[in-house]
């Protein structure tokens, strides 16, 4: 039946990609699927993988991540707390609309909602106003010095669109709400959506009035229509791949790589990603759920934490669970993040013996049981990586049971806070130390953006101090406050750092497109030969 769907789903995409020898169709697979394709709903690398080739934001960005113009051809801080875009003229959206500066405040305002998972990158936006049709100011509460890297990361939605369709307001995914924009979009980007079916395919052809198409980095791209499918087998992935029913792979195994560097047809394109792998612990509960101790949190105790920690074998994880392809860390941003301090990127060494001692010393010799709730589609092996930490905390008395599962329900579970201990990865859109810091480890105080993806409730009063002084300072006082948040993590473990991920792409041999360290794929810098 599977074989059947895909077999119509590409010779469907084929027809609504167009005949003749200009079409250039890419057949593209991943192991997980968008969980909705709402634009202010999931700030998920999953979604923003499909998302980015149908809508534009403001501002773009470079094949080397810097800022470009987007649907902003420049802007400026006016004043401290105001920020003025000049807007692209002649832009329609894939339903026709004109694209102006309403469409603009309607976005900022929805990006602003309850239901939004982007509140992190207008956390500091007041309100959005038109100046003129192609102009738009967005006044901020208080200075925000980096305001356009954030900024480019929120996708323009069409006003009239969306209230045509009830979708005035994000998607509540932790409700599964059903909504329009859940398998219908229409953006301004490079590719229109033609069809959508849920673990099956997301078929998407080129859209020939995209403004892009005149910048010097896309006129060379030829590729007509892509077809996403999800494959959550890895076996079945590199097979299809191999085969040719496929012609990119954006996650292909590790055990794999050196067969494919050595398969005709196919090459390999590799490079670190800004995505950090950590594990987060609830520090908040009183009695911690899924665990057999009563009347008590373990994960408050601090040695705790640090025990946790000196059971993980990382260089053991690198050489054989990653065969190589990582970086090992002691914090949770990457070197290409604006505030990573080296002196700072310092682990807790391994040693069970002194992970043994410090679990004595918190009251718990002889251990205690606890769940491991793991992503098994998102990141790189990631449910062999909960399987090793598993076995090695075994070793100091700790009884984990690994709880495995497909990235939609494992991101409603842990943000419904129904967990104990759960890996993650997180990768900085914006590449400033901020968006770390706040999203993850600032208190949850209700506050737009802040502690958004804390959900082991991690608080420190002193380490919120220093997240509101880099919101506002800049120079050599912000880059202080970010070194002694930096000093703070690490001597506190919120989090149990574990790596960088390095990003293997394996495609065709006649498909050309950039590698992204924010391993997002843009087909419209792609060529097929």
């Amino acid at each position: 039946m599977r074989k059947l769907l895909w077999a119509s789903a590409l010779a469907c995409g084929l027809a609504l990609g167009g005949a003749g020898a200009d079409a250039r169709t890419v057949r593209w697979a991943a192991s997980g699927d968008p969980n909705t394709l709402d634009p202010h709903s999931q700030n998920v690398g999953t979604v923003t993988m499909v998302l980015q080739q149908i809508y534009d934001p403001l501002i773009s960005r470079s094949q080397e991540l810097g800022l470009a113009p987007g649907l902003a051809t420049r802007w400026e801080q006016q004043e401290p707390n105001r920020w003025r875009f000049w807007l692209r003229d002649g832009v329609k959206f894939h339903e026709g609309e004109a694209f102006t500066a309403d469409d603009v405040v309607f976005s900022v305002t929805r990006a602003l909602a309850p239901t939004s998972n982007f509140g992190i990158f207008v956390d500091t936006v007041e309100r959005a106003v038109q100046v003129e049709p192609l102009v738009v100011d967005i006044i901020t509460k208080i200075p925000d010095p980096i305001l356009p890297n954030k900024i480019a990361s929120v996708f323009m939605m069409s006003r009239s669109w969306s209230e045509k369709h009830n979708a005035a307001r994000p998607q509540n995914t932790r409700q599964r709400e059903e909504m329009h924009t859940v398998r219908n979009t229409n953006g301004t980007g490079a590719f229109r959506l033609t069809a959508r079916e849920s673990d099956v395919r997301t078929v998407m052809a080129r859209n020939n009035d995209w403004w892009g198409w005149r910048e010097e980095a896309s006129r060379e791209a030829n590729v007509t229509e892509i077809i996403f499918r999800p494959i959550a087998s890895d076996a079945t992935r590199i097979a299809a791949l191999l085969s040719g029913e496929v012609d990119f792979v954006l996650d292909p195994p590790l055990q794999d790589l050196n067969r494919l560097r050595q398969a005709q047809n196919i090459r390999v394109l590799e490079g670190p990603e800004v995505r950090t792998i950590f594990l987060a612990m609830d520090v908040y509960r009183d009695e911690l759920l899924y665990s057999d101790v009563k009347g008590r949190n373990p994960m408050k105790d601090l040695r705790v934490r640090q025990a946790l920690y000196h059971a993980i074998d990382i260089q053991a994880i690198h050489r054989t669970t990653m065969r190589g392809q990582s970086v090992v860390t002691g914090t949770f941003f990457p070197p290409q993040v604006n505030g990573y301090v080296k002196e700072e990127d310092v682990r807790l060494a391994y040693d069970p013996a002194r992970a043994r001692a410090l679990l004595t010393e918190a009251g718990f010799p002889n251990g205690f049981e606890i769940t491991l709730d793991c992503p098994n589609n998102r990141y790189i092996n990631d449910e062999q990586i909960c399987q090793a930490i598993v076995a090695m905390w075994a070793r100091i008395g700790i009884r984990a049971k690994l709880n495995a599962m497909p990235l939609a329900p494992f991101f409603a579970k842990i943000q419904r806070d129904d967990t104990s201990i759960y890996l993650l990865g997180w990768g900085v859109p914006t590449l400033d130390a901020l968006y770390s810091f706040q999203s993850l480890v600032a208190t949850r105080n209700g506050a737009q953006g802040d502690g958004i993806w804390n959900y082991g409730r991690y608080s420190n009063p002193r380490l919120d101090a220093l997240i509101d002084r880099m919101k506002t300072q800049s120079g050599a006082e912000r880059d202080a406050a970010i070194r002694e948040a930096l000093r703070l993590y690490r001597e506190d473990v919120p989090h149990i750092p574990l790596h960088h991920q390095m990003i293997p792409w394996a495609m065709r041999s006649n498909l050309t497109i950039p590698h992204m360290a924010n391993n997002q794929p843009y087909f419209r810098w792609a060529r097929m030969n």
